[in-house]
C-alpha cells in the first residue's frame, strides 16, 4: 500500500459573491504523480493556493502525515516540504543558477557566503535530476525549459516532498517535454509526491497515475489515471460528449481563396504548396521546427519569402507586409497571443476595435459609440468572461484572451484567417467555444488555415490536412478516414523512419 503523504478534506473557500470550492477533498501519496484537472474556473489555481498558504480556507482541513496542519502563510508551507514550479519561472534572471537555487538559505562562512560550497551542491542537485546546467551561469540565459530545472533544483534544496507543477509544459516543445517527463518520473520514483496541472491530454496520460477531476468549484471524483481516456475526461470536466467537443460542420467548399506556390525562404521552409477554399478548414501540422508558422508569417506579410507566389482569390497578389494582407482580407491570429496578439494592460475594447479604427471612425473622428458597440456585441457572440468591455485582457483567463484576439479578426470582416495554435495553453470548455466559432465561421463561407500540433484538433478540426517535414510539404490527406499514425509518418524525418 502507498504511504498517503497528504490528505485535504471538506475544503470551502468563500470569496465576496462567489463560492470557489465548495467541499472539496483530495489525497496524495509519496511517489505519486496526482493530476488535478478542470477548465478555468474549476477551482484548481484557488485549491493550490489553499495548501500553499496564499489563501486560508472557510472549512475544511489538511492533514500531512496523518497530522492536522494550518498553512498560515507560503514559509509555513515551504517549512513543510511544500514546493511549486509555475509555468513562467518565479526566478532572477540576473542572477546565477547557484544563486537562484540557495536564495534565503545560503551557505554561510562567517559573514560571508561560501560561493564554492553553493555551486558544488548546486551542480549535485542538478546533476541528481540530469539536468546539464553551469552553477555559475546567469538564469536568464537559460531556456524556458532550463529555467524550470533550476526550480525543480531549488525545491529539492529546500527538501520538497510535495512539488506543484503548474502548466509546465505550456512553453516547451515537444523534446523539451520528454525531458521534463524524465525529470518528474525520477523524482516519483526517489518518494517525491507531485501534483500536476495541466490542460494538455499528453501530459496527464503520460504522467499521471491518478487524476482529481473539479468542476465549477466542486469535487467530481477521483479516478487511477488507466480507467479515464480522453473522451471520459472531457466529459468529467465540462459535463458534455467528446462528440460535441468538436463540432466541425459538413460544409461544401466553395471558390479558391487562397493559393500558394512554391513559396521559399531560406532556412525555414521550401517549395511549399497549398491551397484554402471558401468554407473550408484546413490544417498545416508537423513535428516542432517544421517551418509551419514561418510559412503563415509569409503568407501574412510578416516575413518575406526569397520565392514564390500568392494567390487571393485567384489573383496574384503582392503581401509585403501585414497591411497589405489585411487589406486583401487575409488575417493571421499568432501562435503566442500574449506578446503578438494583444496588448495587455489595453481593455477588451480597444484590443478588439484597434485594426478596425478608420471603418469606425466618422470623418476624422473616431466613434466611442461604434467602438462600444462593436465590441460589446463580439464579446456577447463569443462567450467573453469579464464584467465589461473595459476589462483589461491582462485580468482574463487565457482562454477568453484568445477570444478577444479571435473576436479581432472577426472585427475586420476577413474572408480568410490564418489560425496559428488557436488552442494553445487553454482548457478544454475554451476549446470547445472556439471550435464552435471556427466551424460556424466555415459554414459562413470564411476559409481557415489552421496550425496544430495537437493530433485529435487536426483530424477532427479540419476537412484536408497538409503535413510539413523538415520544411516541406510531405504530404496532404483528405481528414475523415486519415489515421493519426498516418500523419505521424508523414510529419517524421526521414532518418528517424525505419
Amino acid at each position: 500500500m502507498a504511504e498517503t503523504l497528504l490528505v485535504m478534506r471538506h475544503i470551502t473557500k468563500i470569496f465576496p459573491g462567489v463560492k470557489a470550492l465548495d467541499d472539496v477533498r483530495f489525497d496524495l501519496n509519496a511517489g505519486e504523480i496526482h493530476a488535478l484537472v478542470g477548465e478555468n474556473g474549476a477551482g484548481k489555481s484557488t485549491f493550490i493556493k489553499v495548501l500553499a498558504g496564499v489563501h486560508q480556507p472557510d472549512g475544511g482541513e489538511i492533514l500531512l502525515d496523518g497530522r492536522k496542519i494550518a498553512m498560515h502563510d507560503p514559509l509555513t508551507a515551504q517549512r513543510h516540504g511544500i514546493a511549486a514550479i509555475h509555468q513562467h519561472a518565479a526566478s532572477y534572471p540576473d542572477l546565477s543558477v547557484a544563486e537562484n537555487i540557495f536564495i534565503g538559505h545560503e551557505f554561510m562562512a562567517g559573514p560571508f557566503i561560501n560561493w564554492r560550497k553553493a555551486n558544488q551542491e548546486a551542480k549535485k542537485l542538478l546533476d541528481s535530476i540530469g539536468a546539464d546546467i553551469n552553477p555559475a551561469e546567469s538564469v536568464g540565459s537559460l531556456s524556458v525549459a532550463r529555467q524550470q530545472m533550476v526550480e525543480i533544483a531549488k525545491a529539492l534544496s529546500q527538501n520538497a516532498r510535495i512539488l506543484i507543477m503548474d502548466e509546465p509544459t505550456a512553453a516547451l516543445s515537444k523534446r523539451e517535454s520528454e525531458e521534463l517527463y524524465a525529470i518528474a518520473r525520477s523524482l516519483r520514483d526517489r518518494g517525491v509526491a507531485i501534483i500536476l496541472i495541466s490542460h494538455r491530454f499528453e501530459d496527464i496520460f503520460g504522467l499521471a497515475d491518478r487524476a482529481t477531476v473539479l468542476r465549477d468549484g466542486g469535487y467530481v471524483g477521483t479516478w487511477p489515471i488507466a480507467e479515464l481516456d480522453a473522451a471520459k475526461l472531457v466529459n468529467l470536466m465540462v459535463n458534455r460528449d467528446i462528440g460535441q467537443f468538436y463540432p466541425k460542420k459538413k460544409t461544401k467548399p466553395g471558390k479558391e481563396l487562397l493559393r500558394a506556390e512554391g513559396l521559399s525562404r531560406t532556412g525555414y521552409f521550401k517549395d511549399v504548396s497549398l491551397r484554402v477554399n471558401e468554407g473550408e478548414i484546413v490544417g498545416l501540422t508537423g513535428l516542432v521546427g517544421a517551418g509551419r508558422t514561418e510559412v503563415a508569417q509569409s503568407l501574412f506579410g510578416a516575413e518575406k519569402p526569397d520565392s514564390g507566389d500568392i494567390y487571393i482569390h485567384n489573383e496574384k497578389a503582392a503581401i509585403n507586409s501585414p497591411n497589405d494582407a489585411m487589406r486583401l482580407g487575409l488575417g493571421l491570429l499568432p501562435e503566442d497571443r500574449q506578446t503578438e496578439g494583444l496588448l495587455l494592460p489595453w481593455p477588451i475594447q480597444y484590443n478588439i476595435t484597434l485594426p478596425s479604427l478608420s471603418a469606425l471612425s466618422r470623418g476624422a473622428f473616431l466613434s466611442d459609440k461604434n467602438e462600444r458597440r462593436v465590441s460589446s456585441d463580439y464579446k456577447d457572440q463569443l462567450s467573453i468572461k469579464a464584467n465589461d468591455i473595459m476589462t483589461a485582457a491582462q485580468s482574463l483567463s487565457g482562454g477568453n484572451q484568445q477570444k478577444v484576439v479571435v473576436a479581432k479578426l472577426l472585427a475586420m470582416n476577413l474572408k480568410i484567417l490564418i489560425l496559428d495554435e488557436p488552442t494553445k495553453g487553454v482548457d478544454v470548455g475554451s476549446k470547445a467555444a472556439i471550435y464552435e466559432i471556427m466551424s460556424e465561421l466555415a459554414s459562413r463561407g470564411i476559409g481557415i488555415l489552421m496550425i496544430s500540433s495537437e493530433m485529435p484538433e487536426a483530424l477532427n478540426m479540419t476537412d484536408r490536412i497538409y503535413v510539413m517535414r523538415e520544411g516541406r510539404v510531405s504530404a496532404e490527406f483528405e481528414s475523415e478516414g486519415v489515421s493519426q499514425s498516418q500523419v505521424l509518418e508523414a510529419a517524421m524525418p526521414l532518418d528517424k523512419q525505419s
